[in-house]
């Protein structure tokens, strides 16, 4: 099960924008829906009238959406859980989500979020793993969460799925915080690209770099207009930089070259 909520743990909505991608992308059907009648403040989280594909006028209520998908050339199901965080009741959701997720056959979660940072547009988007079910952790060779403070609905989920049995994976992008409007295509291709390792699948994603790519001059263009905003990007440039020294090892060269090798011999005939 991959879920994803709109709200605090969707910077950007990049999250939300991921599961989307991946839905639309696998062809996924909705198979359940949880109602919101329990679960929300409608003058925070308001319906919306929308127009049908005949002309009329219907309510769209903020319903979270169950939908299933397999991954072509496997024979692995992916159930996709979207909605927006819920004002009230979060145990009781959770727990009537996690129902709907025994009833399909859920044997695993990956939790997708998007948080606000101190880092620079100009550098790759930090993507953090953690696990907190110690065989999975250890087969992953992922570290546990070491997070205190508030949490999301993201944050319930993952203590109650692992409550309730199902190793559980967070992903967290970390989104600029002076760019945080929505879309950030470039958090969004940066879980992607995550997903995709721990999926092991090609995902074919250049028209999201390209995205990507625009994002970026865009903000460029932006921040080299006003000389403190340029300053303070590049003062985060040189933190990231230095941070990120250590790391620049053979092992992230190997994660890439993984990674083309998939899109290759998915574009092979």
């Amino acid at each position: 099960m991959m879920a994803a909520f709109e709200g605090w743990n969707d910077a950007g909505e990049a999250a939300s924008d991921a599961l989307k991608y991946l839905h639309r992308l696998w062809g996924a059907k909705r198979v359940s829906v949880i109602e919101p009648d329990e679960y929300y403040d409608f003058q925070f989280t308001r319906p919306e009238v929308r127009r049908t594909a005949t002309g009329a006028r219907k309510i769209k209520w903020p319903v979270t959406k169950i939908a299933k998908a397999t991954i072509p050339g496997t024979d692995v199901d992916v159930i996709f859980v979207h909605g927006i965080e819920p004002s009230y009741r979060w145990r009781a959701y959770t727990a009537e989500l996690l129902a709907k997720a025994s009833e399909l056959d859920v044997n695993y979660v990956l939790l997708v979020g998007a948080l606000l940072a101190d880092v620079p547009h100009s550098r790759p988007i930090p993507v953090t793993a953690t696990c907190d079910d110690d065989e999975l952790r250890e087969r992953l060779d992922l570290q546990a969460s070491e997070y205190e403070g508030p949490v999301g609905i993201v944050g319930v989920l993952n203590e109650l799925s692992l409550l309730a049995g199902l190793p559980t994976i967070s992903l967290w992008a970390a989104v600029p915080h002076y760019v945080a409007q929505a879309p950030s295509p470039k958090a969004e291709l940066a879980l992607l690209n995550k997903i995709e390792d721990f999926l092991q699948v090609a995902l074919p994603t250049g028209e999201l770099a390209d995205d990507a790519q625009a994002w970026e001059r865009g903000v460029n263009e932006l921040s080299a207009g006003d000389a403190e905003i340029a300053a303070y990007v590049h003062q985060l440039e040189e933190a990231k930089d230095t941070e990120d020294l250590p790391e620049a090892t053979g092992e992230s060269i190997a994660k890439e070259f993984e990674r083309y090798l998939r899109r290759r011999g998915r574009d092979q005939p």
